[in-house]
């Protein structure tokens, strides 16, 4: 591993302990460099502020480890390990969903869903496409869904399970699969 990327890691450390008794907003760079016995010079050299910071750990820890080999058939397994690791620093990404980053990561969750979602459809129905508008409807309502539940649950503080929480997604999901198959005989065979 570089010694950039060690750098940067030990500067993310710093930064969740003072964010687990400060929040975002009042969280200074020296609280940051004070934090990490580094001076402002080396955290300036790694990024631009906090803000900078903040989102490069919720793509380093969260959102690089979801789209990792991402697949149909894993999704729920990659959901569980950014659960896992939400609820390992449960107060930190509290505090972090509570700042414009937070909109962010949510959008990029959204995004990632409705994409991975669409894939899904075309699959189910490769004989007889759906409508491009319907195929979008679809798929953005239950990326909604999802992201939304994965925000609402750490900004309530995880009580569920992560386990239990991909559960029900995945209930949820694979319901869909079963309406998407509906749908696509019901375009092959109208009923008369």
């Amino acid at each position: 591993m570089s010694e950039a990327i060690v750098t940067k890691q030990h500067i993310a450390e710093g930064f969740k302990l003072v964010m687990k008794r400060k929040s975002f907003e009042k969280i200074t760079i020296t609280d940051i460099t004070d934090q990490c016995g580094l001076n402002r010079q080396t955290f300036y050299y790694h990024f631009k502020d906090k803000y900078d910071l903040l989102k490069w750990i919720l793509y380093t820890d969260v959102i690089t480890p979801f789209m990792e080999d991402l697949t149909i058939d894993n999704w729920h397994e990659n959901l569980l390990q950014i659960l896992l690791v939400l609820k390992q620093d449960a107060r930190f990404y509290a505090n972090a969903f509570n700042t414009p980053h937070g909109d962010e990561f949510r959008q990029y969750l959204f995004n990632t869903i409705t994409d991975l979602l669409s894939d899904i459809i075309d699959r189910l129905s490769d004989r007889q496409p759906l409508p491009p508008d319907d195929k979008q409807f679809i798929a953005e309502f239950l990326a909604y869904g999802v992201a939304g539940s994965v925000t609402k649950w750490v900004k309530t503080g995880m009580k569920r399970s992560p386990q239990e929480t991909v559960r029900y997604i995945q209930e949820i999901v694979d319901g869909f699969k079963q309406f998407v198959a509906s749908r696509v005989i019901d375009t092959l065979f109208p009923e008369p």
